[in-house]
């Protein structure tokens, strides 16, 4: 399990910026999909040995400027709730303004690790300038310049130094895959579950986000058994209202980093909205297996949208990531549920098979043969040697003699041969191409 950090401030003071430096430190976290920004608000980060996932407030703020005042503070008040660490950022430039006040008062009544750190100090005289932040009452301040990195390396030793022990996670021997189910609050997680097990264990009521944390249940029935993990809408606050993108990307964190399958559920009624997307993106970046149940299903009139259009309609969002399970089911009539679960478990093994070197190499070369990679600078690839990774998730090499001109497309491209040969349904792939 890793530590939450969160990063909050008001707009244009450089949140993002500082965030893309903390994540860049690991390359494994650079989307893979060439010139596709989404969801860049979580990433993983890494420092003096500890890892620690990091979720910057700032990109889940939309709307003009009154409306600004009210969305900080919910999502400071989030953060609050939810991050063991706060990292408030500021601008020297502009000195201490009465948002920042604001924030500094909320901060001020917690015992969680908070670290102000102060912006875009990249002289001495901002240096002087930065002495004003002492006003905040939130003691020692770091300055930092997000856009030259200077000072994040103090800042970081200060962070990881004040982050809490995490419990030690005990690994069992044989341990049960963990099928964490996700989504939006009232997509209906709760009631899925309680139709799974046949009781209402879990409260299910028609506000969202009843259920307070991610809570674990050992099911066997039907030849499966696995542990399922309900994350339902989690909402401890009323005051948190209907903006709750943030907070459901936030509460799935890290259940999404603890689980090996992700269920998915999205309301029939409502579509795939930016919040499923998100959700959706944060279980691809983590590696994980993803099946994707359409609930609530028996509310839709089918002769205005059928299945198939629906699905089509889904996967034009997941792009490039299409191999992905989507069935339709309804929690309150039961229907296709045990499907859902066959789904899952499916899932499962898919992303633990493992293929060996000599098979993998007569089915993949003849088609590198085939259908090379393009020449560049009048430099042609040769590929000559491949296989699959010993990694917990399917990741496979490539030899080749000029790596470095291997593009994007032709990776989709070895990716959709893998798929079509290789069952790799709802499993995320990476493919590296190495100098052999």
């Amino acid at each position: 399990m890793n530590n939450i950090v969160a990063i909050v401030g008001r707009p244009n003071v450089g949140k993002s910026t500082f965030f893309n430096r903390l994540i860049k430190r690991r390359d494994a976290i650079v989307d893979s999909v060439s010139g596709v920004t989404r969801d860049r608000n979580y990433g993983k980060s890494e420092w003096n040995g500890k890892e620690f996932s990091v979720i910057d407030t700032g990109g889940y703020i939309k709307g003009s400027d009154d409306v600004f005042e009210g969305e900080i503070r919910r999502q400071v008040e989030l953060a609050i709730d939810e991050a063991d660490a706060i990292i408030f950022v500021v601008d020297v430039e502009e000195g201490v303004t009465p948002m920042d006040a604001e924030v500094a008062k909320l901060l001020r009544k917690v015992t969680k690790p908070i670290i102000l750190a102060v912006n875009k100090v990249d002289n001495g005289a901002r240096e002087k300038d930065a002495v004003e932040f002492y006003s905040l009452g939130l003691g020692e301040y770091f300055t930092i310049a997000g856009m030259n990195g200077s000072g994040t390396g103090e800042l970081l030793d200060e962070l990881v130094r004040v982050l809490p022990e995490l419990p030690e996670v005990v690994e069992e021997e044989n341990p049960l895959p963990r099928f964490t189910v996700v989504g939006r609050p009232n997509a209906g997680k709760s009631s899925f579950i309680n139709a799974l097990i046949g009781e209402d264990r879990f409260v299910v009521t028609d506000i969202a986000g009843t259920t307070r944390d991610a809570i674990d249940t050992t099911y066997n029935r039907f030849g499966f058994e696995f542990k399922l993990v309900d994350t339902a809408g989690i909402r401890r606050k009323a005051k948190v209202k209907e903006d709750l993108e943030f907070y459901s990307v936030m509460r799935s964190v890290r259940a999404i980093e603890h689980s090996d399958v992700c269920i998915l559920m999205i309301d029939a009624t409502r579509g795939f909205e930016g919040q499923d997307q998100s959700i959706f993106w944060l279980a691809e970046k983590n590696r994980k297996g993803i099946v994707i149940l359409v609930n609530k299903w028996d509310l839709i009139e089918k002769d205005t949208m059928s299945t198939r259009d629906y699905e089509r309609k889904i996967r034009e969002e997941l792009q490039p990531f299409t191999d992905v399970p989507i069935l339709f089911v309804s929690a309150l009539t039961k229907q296709r549920l045990l499907k859902a679960l066959e789904a899952a478990v499916e899932v499962y093994e898919n992303r633990k098979q493992r293929i060996a070197t000599s098979k993998f190499n007569d089915l993949m070369l003849p088609i590198i043969e085939a259908t090379p990679p393009p020449a560049l600078k009048g430099k042609y690839v040769k590929i000559k040697y491949c296989m699959q990774l010993p990694t917990p998730t399917p990741q496979f090499v490539f030899f080749a003699n000029l790596p470095q001109y291997v593009k994007d497309p032709y990776k989709r491209f070895i990716e959709n041969k893998l798929r079509e040969n290789y069952n790799f349904s709802g499993v995320p792939i990476d493919i590296y191409f190495r100098q052999k």
